[in-house]
C-alpha cells in the first residue's frame, strides 16, 4: 500500500513536520510526502475544461491518484486550516484523486486543544470531496513542544508514539480491502 503525506506546514523545522516524519515510521510500505509549497494560489480559469493545470498541480494530482491512502498532519493558525494546505485541497476538489480514498488527519499544537479547530475543518473538507475519512486513525496531539526532541526533529514521548503507530495501524487497516 503506498501512502502520501500532506504537511499543512512549510517550515523547515516545524512540530508536525517532526510528527509526520515520526508517523512514517509506523508505515509498513511505500510512503512519499508532497510538495505543496511550490503550487499555485488555486485559481479556476487555469484548471476549467480543456486547460492543462500547472506542473506542481498536476504532480500533486499524480501523486495522489497513484498513493491507495492520504495522511494529512497540519498545524492550526487562527483556529484553522493552514492557507498553503487548503490551496492544495483546493487544487484537488474538483479532480476527483480524493474519491474513497481513505485519509487521516492529524494535527498537532503547542495548545491543550491540539488544533481540533483545523482537525474538523480538514475533516469536513474530505468528506466534502468524498475522501473516506477514517475517525479512528484521526489524531489531535495537543502541547507537542515538550514531545519532540529539537535535535532529531522526531517525536519522542511514548504516549505520543504508541498513539500515532495506532493510528497509522487504523489507517493501513482501512486500506487493506481496498487495494489489490
Amino acid at each position: 500500500m503506498r501512502l502520501l503525506a500532506l504537511s499543512g506546514s512549510l517550515r523547515a523545522r516545524s512540530s508536525n513536520g517532526a510528527v509526520l516524519r515520526s508517523a512514517l515510521t509506523f508505515w509498513d510500505g511505500p510512503a512519499a510526502t508532497a510538495d505543496i509549497g511550490a503550487l499555485p494560489h488555486f485559481n479556476p480559469d487555469l484548471d476549467g475544461e480543456g486547460a492543462t493545470p500547472p506542473a506542481p498541480v498536476a504532480a500533486l494530482r499524480t501523486a495522489v491518484a497513484s498513493a491507495d491512502v492520504l495522511l494529512i498532519v497540519s498545524p492550526e493558525y487562527a483556529h484553522g486550516v493552514p492557507g498553503a494546505l487548503k490551496n492544495a485541497l483546493d487544487w484537488l476538489v474538483s479532480s476527483g484523486e480524493c474519491v474513497s480514498k481513505p485519509v487521516a488527519v492529524i494535527t498537532a499544537s503547542p495548545f491543550p486543544t491540539g488544533g481540533d479547530h483545523a482537525n474538523a475543518q480538514l475533516r469536513e473538507a474530505l468528506r466534502m470531496m468524498t475522501g473516506e475519512v477514517v475517525t479512528a486513525a484521526c489524531r489531535e496531539i495537543p502541547a507537542i513542544g515538550p514531545k519532540i526532541d529539537p535535535t532529531t526533529e522526531r517525536v519522542t514521548d511514548e504516549a505520543t508514539l504508541t498513539d500515532l503507530g495506532v493510528a497509522l495501524a487504523h489507517l493501513a487497516a482501512a486500506a487493506a480491502p481496498l487495494t489489490p
